[in-house]
């Protein structure tokens, strides 16, 4: 039944550029194209970012200078079904990480920012941050403008990360379910009649440009088509537990 959910998980144990974006053997290879990809004629990004640099920080490198973290995003693709149903395969051993500055010098960031050493900068093994023993793959984006002027600019940075990120996600969905290192399944059960009705209330941010909350994006934890509940006037949403679990709800920082 496709009201329920199951994740599937790949274990990655190197990362690397090479000559296409592939997944063999657990090892994540990325097209060395991306490094030149072009982005002076896209729109969504051509106003607003200079520049970008793309880099592979190893699990024991991580004593490096960094610009302010917007965001560190799973890797996950929908396989089968929408988001909170279906099956879901996820890599462990690498994530994303998006960090921004512009060319006036400020840092992509509104209440505080994190810019410094990387290992000083982020607390490791934390819901929402990477493991100690995973890759990053990491995306810094210079900025034409102040960073933080309007939510248009910080959001090209992370349609930007999402054009990256959907090569992989590509390559991804094409592994069998069968080589998957881990499954964890999440069937819905029905309510017996004299069971308590539980309703978990979570608040979200949803104040301005640096603190944003997506739902329901194509993929889990994705951008793209996603709604922002800024657009949506802060209203309540009602998600389900494996919508939840499936990451329907992208904070971005």
């Amino acid at each position: 039944m496709l009201r329920d959910l199951s994740v599937r998980v790949f274990y990655i144990k190197e990362v690397l550029f090479g000559d296409k974006t592939s997944i063999l053997n657990g090892v994540l290879t990325l097209d060395k194209k991306i490094l030149e990809m072009q982005i002076d004629n896209d729109k969504r990004f051509a106003e607003y970012i200079k520049a970008y640099k793309l880099s592979i920080i190893k699990p024991s490198e991580k004593n490096i200078e960094i610009n302010t973290v917007m965001d560190f995003i799973p890797i996950s693709v929908k396989a089968l079904g929408e988001i909170g149903e279906g099956i879901t395969y996820t890599i462990h051993g690498a994530k994303f990480m998006l960090t921004g500055a512009d060319t006036h010098g400020g840092q992509a960031a509104e209440f505080g920012s994190s810019e410094g050493i990387l290992s000083e900068q982020v607390k490791f093994n934390k819901a929402g941050t990477p493991k100690d023993d995973e890759f990053i793959i990491h995306l810094d984006v210079l900025f034409y403008n102040k960073a933080i002027s309007s939510r248009d600019i910080v959001n090209s940075a992370h349609l930007l990360t999402e054009s990256i990120i959907k090569l992989i996600r590509v390559e991804l969905k094409k592994l069998n379910a069968k080589d998957a290192n881990e499954r964890h399944d999440y069937p819905i059960k029905d309510r017996k009649n004299n069971a308590k009705k539980v309703v978990i209330i979570k608040e979200v941010a949803g104040q301005g440009a640096m603190y944003d909350t997506r739902i329901f994006a194509e993929d889990p934890s994705g951008f793209e088509a996603g709604y922002s509940v800024i657009d949506m006037n802060c209203m309540p949403v009602m998600i389900s537990v494996n919508e939840y679990r499936d990451g329907a709800i992208r904070a971005l920082y």
